[in-house]
């Protein structure tokens, strides 16, 4: 593995991501980080929960830092599909730009007026980096707030989900306001055509890196349990006395069966809440903090926190309902098993899940671990012929974690380390080149 500091990222940078503990570049991170710092547009074919959000924020934040760059001006614009990845992103970037000047601004949708407003004057006066949903964004940019004619690197991240979720129209409008000559770096779980396309018509001549597509992390536990739809919630409570919920997601379908789900697991006595797409922004935020601050021990959510959400102590991720989508199983179970963690992933296929089952089995190239049902639950007929899988042909697998740095923060502002670090006392040295 190769280590951050043998790489000619700025002093800045590298004192950041020392006090947050990050030693060992991921794969994607040590494949993209040079081609980035060249100045290279770049595709990066990687899953969430392998360090792409570091693999493009260390090299642009060195090179803004080493570029000379107008201060009324986007420099950088980073499109996410969604208001969770694009908080995430800004809540990375202030970590990592903590010992830099780097003005950032995050744009997103679902804000009252007054927020609204904020990002209006925000922008007016120039950024170094925009984070931005597309909806969003193009709302700012049909009003005249700030222009993009100066802007000299474009990224964009999870470019699939934007394309699956209808933004694509979004993407190439945005594009025509982006100066030809700039660095453009796009990052997908996956590569269908429609990103093909999408990248030879605004990047040029770029590498692509590949890394662990579509394979979930080897020391997620997977599980399935092969059941009859009427039997789930009995095999749950069982599942749930055997290892009480703590810090744990239930994916469902549909928001329907998310509210049902976490109406009678309340009703049970778990302690845990619904998250999905009829809460208004501000009632998500409320739930992920509660969550994050372990005020809930069980999530049940649908797709909605499948990507972009950043916890790394999730141990356990339930398929109530196996997605139709095995790109969705793959990013469902990559909530767990993060930073280096274990984790354990069970899933529940019934008669209507069967399809969905062999589809996630040909992704990963070998069959998922039956479990055995609860004493007193009937297996369902056939079930064994119906679902049989292939056999693993082996994989490998990358974590997510960071290096364990040793080292000491260098402090700022009375010894105050970037968000999500751990300071240690005082910096002496970190060991440059």
């Amino acid at each position: 593995m190769t280590s951050f500091y043998d790489l000619p990222l700025s002093d800045d940078v590298l004192d950041a991501i020392w006090d947050m503990h990050f030693e060992e570049c991921t794969p994607v991170q040590e494949q993209c980080i040079p081609h980035l710092l060249e100045g290279r547009d770049v595709i990066g074919i990687a899953q969430t929960g392998t360090g792409k959000t570091a693999a493009y924020l260390l090299p642009i934040l060195t090179l803004l830092q080493q570029e000379p760059h107008p201060t009324d001006a986007v420099n950088c614009l980073i499109m996410a599909p969604t208001r969770e990845l694009a908080r995430q992103i800004d809540q990375a970037l202030q970590g990592f730009a903590y010992y830099m000047d780097i003005n950032g601004v995050a744009v997103y949708g679902g804000n009252d007026g007054q927020r609204y407003e904020q990002e209006r004057r925000a922008l007016s006066q120039g950024a170094d980096i925009v984070i931005a949903t597309p909806g969003r964004l193009i709302s700012h940019l049909s009003l005249g707030n700030f222009d993009l004619s100066r802007t000299t690197h474009l990224i964009l991240d999870e470019a699939d989900r934007m394309l699956d979720m209808g933004f694509s129209d979004d993407i190439l409008q945005i594009v025509k306001c982006l100066p030809k000559e700039r660095q453009t770096i796009l990052f997908s779980a996956t590569m269908p055509k429609e990103i093909t396309a999408l990248a030879h018509s605004i990047m040029r001549n770029p590498v692509e890196v590949k890394i662990a597509v579509s394979k979930p992390a080897e020391n997620i536990d997977q599980g399935v349990f092969i059941c009859n739809e009427v039997d789930k919630m009995a095999i749950l409570q069982n599942l749930f006395k055997q290892t009480p919920p703590q810090r744990v997601i239930l994916f469902a379908r549909s928001k329907q069966n998310v509210k049902q789900l976490a109406a009678q697991l309340r009703r049970s006595g778990y302690n845990c809440h619904a998250m999905h797409s009829d809460l208004e922004q501000k009632e998500r935020d409320d739930v992920m903090n509660e969550f994050k601050a372990r005020h809930i021990d069980l999530l049940v959510a649908t797709d909605i926190v499948s990507r972009g959400i950043d916890i790394d102590d999730i141990t356990m991720v339930i398929n109530y309902d196996a997605p139709h989508d095995p790109e969705d199983y793959v990013h469902r179970i990559g909530r767990t098993a993060r930073a280096g963690k274990d984790g354990r992933a069970v899933t529940f296929v019934s008669e209507r899940d069967r399809p969905a089952l062999r589809a996630i089995e040909r992704l990963l190239e070998k069959q998922v671990p039956r479990l055995p049902l609860p004493e007193g639950i009937s297996a369902p007929d056939e079930s064994s012929a119906a679902t049989r899988g292939g056999h693993s042909r082996g994989r490998g697998g990358h974590r997510h974690g960071h290096g364990s740095a040793h080292g000491r923060s260098r402090g700022k502002n009375g010894g105050k380390a970037p968000q999500g670090s751990k300071n240690h006392g005082t910096r002496n040295a970190r060991g440059k080149k």
